[in-house]
């Protein structure tokens, strides 16, 4: 890992940064994560009401900003009452008569994507490039483990295809499932560099991914578009 670039170690000032300051940086960069690859229009709970500022009808909250109501989907009030909502769902669902039809597809009531972190990484011995993943599932249903998969440019339906990209998929019920669109490049699988785990106890999963690097070409500048989240890495 690179420690010299991580948040609290800078060059020239007079010590690390303090608690509420990379606290503060990291509620930042998810916000700017969360604006990329969230579509408010789709948001059911998400309302701009008659003086411009916006709503969480779920959590009956007030926003000044879409990036203020963003950060909230992203706290524990609001994912304690999308499991609530979800819950109460549940229970309707078992109390009205069922139609005598043939038993389909398990369908689960979705409730919204999950928190997650993304850290820039590189190896300071190969300088291989890496990306370190955290994703928050803290309403995961019992006996069900996180997957992965990744997706080529052409699989995903969402964006014109574009071969300098790949996509990694992250599922659990009964979140909905994100994407993060990162360099189309071949991924380091040893043992050292490619690893997964899914902590029961705090229902975090991990996955680290390291890339292997091209000979002569660059990595390819990441386009703003929302729909995924872009990951790219400088220096």
């Amino acid at each position: 890992m690179d420690f010299q670039n991580r948040v609290g170690h800078k060059f020239g000032t007079g010590g690390p940064a303090t608690d509420q300051e990379i606290a503060s940086d990291r509620r930042e960069r998810l916000r700017k994560l969360a604006l990329e690859t969230i579509d408010l229009s789709k948001d059911p709970y998400f309302m701009r009401n008659h003086l411009g500022s916006y709503e969480c009808k779920l959590c009956s909250t007030l926003h000044t900003n879409e990036g203020s109501y963003l950060a909230h989907t992203q706290g524990k009030k609001h994912q304690i009452n999308l499991a609530r909502r979800a819950h109460k769902e549940k229970q309707d669902a078992t109390i009205q008569p069922q139609p005598n039809t043939s038993a389909g597809p398990r369908k689960t009531v979705k409730i919204g994507r999950p928190g997650y972190r993304v850290t820039k990484e590189r190896d300071p011995d190969s300088q291989q490039k890496a990306l370190l993943f955290e994703i928050e599932y803290p309403e995961a249903l019992e006996n069900f483990k996180p997957r992965h998969r990744f997706m080529s440019a052409y699989e995903q339906k969402v964006e014109p295809p574009d071969n300098k990209y790949q996509y990694l998929l992250l599922a659990c019920e009964p979140y909905e499932t994100i994407a993060f669109k990162v360099p189309n490049m071949e991924i380091d699988k040893s043992e050292t560099k490619f690893f997964s785990s899914w902590d029961k106890q705090r229902k975090v999963f991990t996955m680290q991914v390291y890339f292997k690097d091209r000979e002569v070409q660059d990595l390819p500048a990441l386009p703003q578009r929302a729909g995924a989240t872009n990951l790219a890495f400088h220096g």
